[in-house]
């Protein structure tokens, strides 16, 4: 059982233009999660935030106002604000490297060319936090990633897209009430 709350941050971009996208995948399932466990959201400086709970477990939720590439700015806004420890943040994020329907966690790594997880990096000052990447696949001709990303999952993708975030969803719990190590067993 953690020791102490977990803060979920979703990466995306914030705009009623950007709803339903590949890349928003980290506010989809901090949104599912809301949902989950009925919490609200308020504004506080550069993010929505909100606090629930799961069987006892504190789990705090954000979404960035920032710009995906600029998400880092919110992430240490938070993190400040709120004291958490890098291993107390798990941050939720899209992944064109891994195909759509998977999830990943790691308790730590790169980037993998994730501009708004090297911005997160770069202002946390470590690549020492948990990260949990959804698949998005990378079925795009060449020079169209931007497209891509910034569109919503296909009519093909859909069923798979919904089952990853209902297990990234479920995946974000276990963590908060077991731990990362549990949550990698079971989901990875």
């Amino acid at each position: 059982m953690p020791d102490s709350p977990l803060l979920v941050i979703g990466l995306g971009n914030p705009g009623a233009e950007y709803e339903g996208s590949r890349h928003n995948a980290g506010y989809q399932v901090v949104d599912a999660l809301a949902d989950r466990l009925g919490v609200w959201f308020e504004h506080q400086q550069n993010a929505l935030v909100g606090w629930g709970t799961h069987e006892g477990d504190t789990v705090g939720l954000a979404l960035p106002l920032t710009y995906m590439n600029r998400s880092g700015d919110a992430v240490v806004s938070l993190r400040e604000q709120h004291d958490f420890g890098p291993n107390q943040l798990l941050i939720v994020v899209d992944d064109l490297h891994l195909p759509v329907g998977t999830i990943r966690l790691r308790p730590s790594g790169s980037s993998g060319g994730h501009n708004g997880l090297a911005h997160v990096a770069q202002r946390l000052g470590t690549t020492e936090f948990p990260r949990l990447r959804i698949g998005i696949g990378d079925e795009f001709p060449d020079g169209r990633q931007s497209d891509y990303v910034l569109s919503p999952f296909t009519d093909e993708q859909k069923s798979a897209a919904r089952s990853a975030l209902k297990d990234a969803r479920d995946a974000v719990l276990t963590v908060a009430h077991a731990d990362l190590d549990a949550a990698m067993n079971r989901f990875n």
